[in-house]
């Protein structure tokens, strides 16, 4: 006998099917009058596509004299991506890059075997009042991709693709989606997009993509009868055709995913790796603190101080 769902009034049928795998309600953490909002890594999730980490970072004022100082600090495994929407920042890097970050633009720092950077407000940013709002995440390498040699990337805004159309304004930032790709090379299949929506717009996640989701930034989102305000992250069934749409004030949201990575990662405080063993070298690498000759250098230009590691 084979089952008939239009006889069992409890089974969901359509639109009315749940595509959402999880909720994620990011965890905040206050660094002294800087609050930070941390999606990924959760207990439901630990990646979503190559994403591990994904971090809110603000909406922070800073009075004059003040702002972030985030000291030289390594990486392994990983691919750090900052996107600012206000503000600037300074990042220097073991590879000799000095750059200010800006709103609008990618920048990718692939740390490999291993990296050290810096990130601060500094320099005439701290003689008036000065505001920061971004997001920060980390992109699991493959493991054929672990050791690579460390990398850095910045493209500007007029570099990253711009769609527009029917109530929505995309930027891509990483990837390719809707016919259109980001002129810069990746260690994995990946998707990154920054989308404001008018009241009412709706987008559909891309469909060439394994793992999807999307972090509300503002305003409000439906997805089959459900509504989620900003602050939330939502992780799709991967292979549905899933849409979601903008509430009464709009929203604008980050769409992020790609191919489910080769295996589970650790994590021990910045680094990432498929094994305990690459994590046990690091943290040995970098307490040993030979900055001339072994793993990790510190930045040309901020040298003079470091972050220890944990203890545990």
């Amino acid at each position: 006998m084979s089952w008939n769902p239009l006889l069992d009034a409890s089974i969901p049928l359509g639109d009315a099917v749940d595509a959402i795998e999880a909720v994620i309600i990011p965890r905040a953490r206050d660094l002294g009058g800087f609050e930070v909002r941390r999606a990924l890594p959760s207990v439901q999730r630990q990646m979503v596509g190559p994403f591990i980490f994904f971090d809110q970072m603000g909406p922070a004022e800073f009075l004059t004299g003040a702002g972030i100082d985030v000291r030289p600090h390594p990486h392994i495994g990983l691919a750090t991506v900052t996107y600012l929407l206000k503000g600037r920042m300074h990042h220097r890097d073991s590879l000799g890059t000095d750059a200010w970050i800006t709103p609008g633009e990618v920048n990718l720092m692939q740390a490999g075997h291993g990296i050290t950077h810096s990130e601060r407000t500094d320099g005439p940013m701290r003689t008036a009042p000065h505001a920061l709002f971004g997001l920060q995440t980390w992109l699991a390498l493959p493991k054929d991709k672990e050791d690579a040699a460390a990398e850095f990337h910045n493209l500007g805004a007029a570099a990253l693709p711009v769609l527009e159309g029917e109530g929505k304004t995309v930027r891509l930032i990483l990837g390719d989606a809707w016919g259109a790709r980001v002129p810069l090379a990746l260690p994995s299949e990946t998707f990154y997009a920054d989308a404001t929506l008018a009241p009412g717009a709706a987008i559909p996640l891309p469909d060439n993509h394994e793992d999807r989701g999307i972090y509300v930034l503002s305003g409000e989102v439906s997805q089959a009868g459900r509504s989620f305000a900003a602050g939330q992250m939502l992780v799709f069934r991967p292979r549905d055709a899933v849409s979601v749409r903008a509430g009464a004030e709009g929203a604008r949201i980050m769409l992020l995913g790609g191919a489910t990575m080769d295996g589970p990662r650790h994590i021990w405080w910045n680094f990432v790796a498929s094994s305990k063993e690459r994590i046990e070298a690091a943290k040995e690498a970098w307490r040993a603190g030979d900055w001339a000759h072994g793993r990790f250098h510190l930045p040309p230009g901020d040298s003079d101080e470091f972050i220890p590691a944990p203890e545990h």
